[in-house]
């Protein structure tokens, strides 16, 4: 099985940035946790602070190459109909995952335009959100 993981804006500083929000572990951190944890799995990890960058990830996955993807689009989940466009023209899952609980946060964080589009949404369990959209994505193949 092959994931595709992404990460958007502000995730590249993981760790460092609101580590009360967010937590201490940065994004190279997560990404090894993952390897080591899912040595079964191929992972391709993509991180980018820019929305066309995402949307370029995105359509890779479009060829086949990967069996589904987990993405953190970071702020752009509540308001980029671009990316939330490129999700959903993919034919293998999506998970949305959020580090933190963006329900509990301000009211902006509580919308998701790009949910909709997703298999499901996973928010507020740190790094074990990856973990558990892994698990899913797993159990689809």
């Amino acid at each position: 099985m092959r994931i595709l993981v992404i990460n958007g804006p502000n995730l590249d500083v993981l760790g460092a940035r609101e580590p009360q929000v967010y937590g201490t572990m940065s994004l190279w951190d997560i990404e090894n946790r993952l390897k080591q944890r899912y040595a079964r799995v191929t992972f391709e990890f993509y991180q980018s602070n820019s929305e066309g960058g995402m949307i370029d990830a995105l359509h890779k996955a479009m060829d086949g190459s990967v069996t589904g993807v987990v993405l953190n689009p970071g702020a752009y989940a509540h308001y980029s109909y671009a990316v939330r466009d490129a999700v959903s023209s993919l034919k293998v899952p999506v998970v949305e995952v959020h580090l933190s609980n963006v329900y509990a946060r301000e009211e902006f964080r509580r919308q998701s335009v790009i949910a909709p589009v997703c298999k499901g949404v996973i928010a507020g369990f740190a790094v074990r959100g990856y973990e558990m959209a892994i698990d899913y994505l797993l159990q689809q193949d």
